[in-house]
């Protein structure tokens, strides 16, 4: 009989289990010969012990032992190892119970007396299929990797770096439910981010309450939770959601922190998450966690950038009383305008920061220009400086740069005659007609020192009176479009608005 060594890794490894050790030997010899690695076992007990100590592909076991049964040890083989093909040894008074062994999970059974030919034909045939099956799931594993990997690497997008894993989770794990928390940092807990349910799950999924803190301190051994039975389900959970049959959870690690969890349930009678199944969401886990950090980090980015913009409006409106709420109001009408026209989420997201902004260059106009006389010549000139110490301002500002074109052309006019260049239609970029037209609407329907507020059918005629000659036709009549259905939200919410 061959020993237990790592060189024999990559042969088929084969546990033969017979109380009877004539039968034992027998088969260990003929397998061995035919390039097998063969270990025997008297009972389903040492059975057991044996598949805890090493890797094996197949066990072959008579029906009939003491101590432990072949059926039994099925049973403990298809809940406790995965990829280990079992046969049934048994004579002709309990086919019937052989056959029964085979629906629930044996590959094969051999009568006895038996040839030796006929059991190392069923051994090859076995050890086939299972390579076969290895390879495929290794090829849908590698495929599905690979989608999610696409996938995670084309957006910055939490929400949709969320849902690509949770898909695959439910896709490819084939999980009946699966659910990303994340961890707040400010607060130390875990709060779900996302959830997805299998199609074919029982109506009465739920996560339960999950105990947080025993789940991370065993995640901390870096391995996977796998558990299937109700001692486990106490340990990791507060309240065990009703139906529960498996669990799984990973931990979320990002530049060696943990930021997250990845868990999957399972609410069928006969769901039992694999090994197999532990190592797929693994693999998932750290490709998804990278991409997590990164959206996070994006977020925050982000959310940098907007008080950056805020910041330096409210800077702008500090200078004068009347333009207090101008720039949030231009940005909200330069917003449903963009969205009217069908301009996509990044644009108008672009052309709305642009609109908080538009009249940053007014913080180089060293001048009372919001006064109740009529300004001089010197002042105006002054004034139409604005767009221009906008760019200015902005330019050198990495982040801020793309917002430069509204900044610096909405005060430009359709027909070639506005200001900084004396650009015309479309040579102006779009972003700047759309504020030229919420501006102007902004500038008329709010009070001046000059002049109190027009009211909006004035600044409407006034804004159609003006289409093509200072306006772009098109936005203005996006403009319209949008205003009143912005005015009809603001009625049914009760939020009030210029008349």
């Amino acid at each position: 009989m061959t020993t237990d060594t790592n060189t024999f890794s990559e042969i088929p490894r084969v546990l033969v289990v017979d109380d009877e050790k004539v039968i034992r030997e027998i088969l260990a010899d003929f397998l061995s010969l035919e390039g097998f690695y063969v270990v025997t076992a008297p009972d389903g007990t040492t059975a057991l012990q044996r598949l805890e100590q090493s890797r094996f592909d197949m066990v072959i076991s008579d029906l009939k032992m003491p101590q432990m049964g072949g059926l039994e040890l099925l049973e403990r083989i298809q809940a406790e190892h995965e990829n280990v093909l079992t046969v049934i040894m048994t004579g002709f008074g309990t086919v019937e119970t052989a056959i029964e062994a085979m629906k629930k999970g044996a590959y094969d059974y051999i009568l006895k007396p038996f040839k030796v030919e006929e059991v190392v034909h069923i051994v090859h045939r076995g050890l086939e299929k299972q390579r076969l099956i290895n390879e495929n799931i290794r090829l849908r594993e590698i495929i599905s990797l690979h989608e999610l990997s696409e996938q995670l690497q084309s957006t910055l997008s939490l929400e949709e770096v969320i849902e690509s894993t949770l898909k695959t989770c439910v896709t490819n794990i084939k999980c009946d439910l699966a659910v990303i928390y994340l961890k707040d940092e400010e607060v130390g807990y875990f709060e779900k981010s996302g959830s997805m349910v299998h199609p074919d799950a029982p109506p009465e999924v739920e996560t339960g309450s999950l105990n947080f803190d025993n789940i991370v301190e065993d995640l901390s051994h870096n391995r996977a939770i796998l558990c299937h039975d109700n001692t486990s389900f106490f340990q990791y959970f507060k309240r065990i959601p009703s139906l529960l049959t498996s669990f799984m959870c990973i931990p979320l690690v990002a530049r060696q922190n943990n930021i997250g969890l990845l868990a999957c349930f399972g609410f069928f009678e006969d769901t039992r998450f694999t090994e197999g199944q532990r190592k797929l969401i693994s693999m998932v886990g750290s490709r998804a966690a990278a991409a997590v950090d990164n959206a996070i980090l994006f977020r925050n980015l982000q959310q940098t950038f907007r008080q950056t913009i805020q910041g330096l409006a409210r800077a702008l409106e500090a200078m004068d009383k009347y333009t207090a709420g101008h720039s949030d109001r231009v940005t909200v009408y330069a917003r449903i305008t963009a969205e009217e026209l069908g301009e996509t989420p990044e644009r108008v997201e672009l052309i709305t920061q642009a609109g908080m902004l538009h009249d940053i260059g007014k913080l180089g106009c060293h001048a009372n220009l919001n006064k109740p006389e009529k300004l001089t010549e010197e002042e105006y000139e002054i004034f139409k400086s604005h767009p221009a110490y906008g760019k200015e301002i902005l330019e050198p500002i990495s982040f801020l740069r793309s917002l430069v074109p509204g900044v610096h052309f909405h005060h430009e006019r359709w027909d070639g005659k506005g200001y900084p260049l004396g650009l015309s239609g479309e040579s102006i970029p779009k972003m700047a007609r759309i504020l030229a037209v919420a501006d102007s609407y902004d500038a008329m329907t709010s009070n001046r020192a000059y002049r109190r507020a027009l009211k909006h059918s004035v600044a409407v005629a006034e804004l159609r009176r003006c289409s093509t000659t200072q306006f772009d036709p098109m936005v203005v009549e996006a403009f319209l479009d949008a205003i009143n259905k912005h005015r009809a939200e603001c009625d049914d919410r009760k939020v009030p608005y210029p008349d």
